[in-house]
């Protein structure tokens, strides 16, 4: 995807409009529909967004903020590339913190809560027997917005601030790492979990939450890879 395939609408103050470049250029990096790398010139951008270069320098801060883009001096922003080590920190960071956030949904969850999250595993299994790209970004969003879910639950809005932040870290990971055709955000993972919360059985789910972090961490290749010569590459 280019950028001039994005748009978003206008809005009335330049807050509000930086804003909502960043949602609309966020929902782009997270569905890997801008590849890590893409270069997101301020005047490009302005231009497409019909807005000045210090609106699109507050959304790309804001982007920048959330680890989701990286500038660099005297060449510009792009869209973040993240590393095996930084895409480790990721997932030690989750397990910190989302054990707090199974304690707090367990505290507020009800089964109207319950009914929201089983409906919307529905809709992950129906990703994850898809087949093609953009069913993987679906089925990789989804399996992300279980947690955010949790997070809602928890009536925490830092945390739940946090956990977006995290989430969309990890999608980035894992449409970049993974090595399945799906994210190993497992619906069967999901489920179990949902079980331990709806039983309020607080130490069963906090131990599947971990179990299932690692389920998704083992499935990432996150080797340094070291490049071949032209004619090992091309098998020459």
């Amino acid at each position: 995807m280019s950028l001039s395939q994005i748009t978003v609408n206008s809005d009335t103050s330049h807050e509000d409009r930086a804003q909502a470049i960043r949602d609309t250029l966020r929902d782009a990096i997270v569905d890997r529909r801008l590849a890590p790398g893409t270069k997101l010139s301020e005047s490009e951008v302005g231009t497409l967004f019909d807005v000045s270069r210090t609106v699109v320098r507050a959304a790309l801060q804001m982007l920048a903020y959330e680890g989701l883009v990286k500038a660099e001096r005297n060449r510009g922003a792009f869209v973040s590339n993240p590393t095996p080590d930084e895409a480790r920190q990721v997932f030690a960071s989750r397990r910190l913190i989302e054990p707090g956030v199974v304690d707090a949904a367990i505290e507020k969850i009800t089964p109207a809560a319950v009914k929201r999250l089983r409906e919307h595993l529905v809709q992950e299994s129906r990703h994850q027997h898809e087949r093609g790209p953009s069913a993987r970004r679906a089925e990789i969003k989804a399996s992300g917005d279980f947690h955010l879910m949790l997070a809602s639950l928890a009536g925490n809005a830092i945390l739940e601030k946090f956990m977006d932040e995290l989430v969309a870290r990890s999608s980035l990971v894992i449409a970049l790492y993974g090595r399945s055709g799906v994210s190993s955000c497992g619906h069967n993972d999901h489920a179990d979990l949902l079980e331990a919360l709806e039983a309020k059985d607080t130490a069963k789910a906090r131990a599947l939450m971990l179990q299932h972090l690692d389920h998704i961490e083992a499935d990432l290749d996150l080797r340094m890879m070291e490049g071949l010569a032209l004619k090992d590459a091309l098998a020459l």
